[in-house]
């Protein structure tokens, strides 16, 4: 971990408590669906979608189903609540990603809001050979565990102490994934340092910026339609997402 890494801070009381704006937020979702349904369809492939902690399938409810209407063959994760890397949920994430693969024969992929991203992240380095592209939604991979504002609760909820990292697992977090990574992070996040949630800019690694809430990513319009942008990519044909004309005014330069 860097310097910079160690030294981040969680974001303010301030922004904590402007995360109850995710409800407006799914208002929005709901007002713009119209406009998203021009983003790109896909071609099938499947998607797993991630939680957060201490969140379920339902959380990712929205996202999912927007995606399943735009063609892909979309999956929750079907563990329940995401309380941390307890006993067996490893083992039932890849076993979730190599039924999926073997049932499609087609490659994942991996979509994670949060500690899911961590997840996502961490299994297409332990099985690129079926894993399509990773997407991550404030997802603090690149800082240190108290850099957020859940850290004690991901310790109350898994019983392990928030710095543990199983070298098993992918090995180090903040090392990018063997396979394209899209990395969608916020400056107003009221949970995890924003910095620690950005990609570094590489062939085939990136960020996209945008202006939400932390609890309300996962329906937050521009991060919907972004997803659906970068899921709609050729297989073996991806690009840095395209800021050009309008899209600049809704997605602002990452690295300004």
């Amino acid at each position: 971990m860097t310097a910079s890494a160690q030294t981040l801070r969680a974001p303010s009381k301030t922004l904590m408590f402007l995360e109850g704006r995710a409800i407006h937020e799914f208002g929005a979702f709901l007002g713009a669906l119209p406009l998203l349904s021009l983003a790109p369809r896909g071609d099938g492939h499947p998607v797993l979608v991630l939680p957060g902690l201490v969140a379920s399938d339902a959380s990712t409810g929205a996202l999912r189903t927007f995606l399943g209407s735009k063609g892909y063959a979309v999956n929750g994760w079907r563990q329940g609540r995401n309380y941390g890397l307890r006993e067996g949920v490893q083992h039932a994430m890849v076993d979730l990603v190599e039924e999926l693969n073997d049932t499609h024969g087609r490659k994942i992929s991996l979509v994670g809001w949060s500690l899911g991203g961590l997840y996502a992240r961490q299994l297409a380095k332990m099985m690129p050979e079926r894993v399509r592209q990773v997407i991550t939604l404030g997802s603090p991979f690149a800082g240190n565990p108290r850099s957020t504002n859940a850290w004690r609760v991901y310790e109350w909820a898994s019983g392990q102490k928030s710095d543990e990292v199983d070298p098993e697992f992918g090995g180090e977090l903040a090392a990018p994934p063997p396979v394209p990574t899209t990395a969608i992070f916020s400056r107003t996040d009221g949970v995890c340092a924003w910095q620690g949630c950005m990609e570094k800019k590489g062939a085939q690694t990136e960020s996209i910026e945008v202006e939400s809430s932390h609890c309300g990513m996962g329906h937050h319009p521009a991060v919907v339609y972004a997803v659906a942008d970068r899921l709609a990519q050729k297989e073996g044909q991806w690009r840095p997402f395209d800021r050009s004309g309008w899209r600049g005014l809704a997605y602002p330069d990452p690295h300004r």
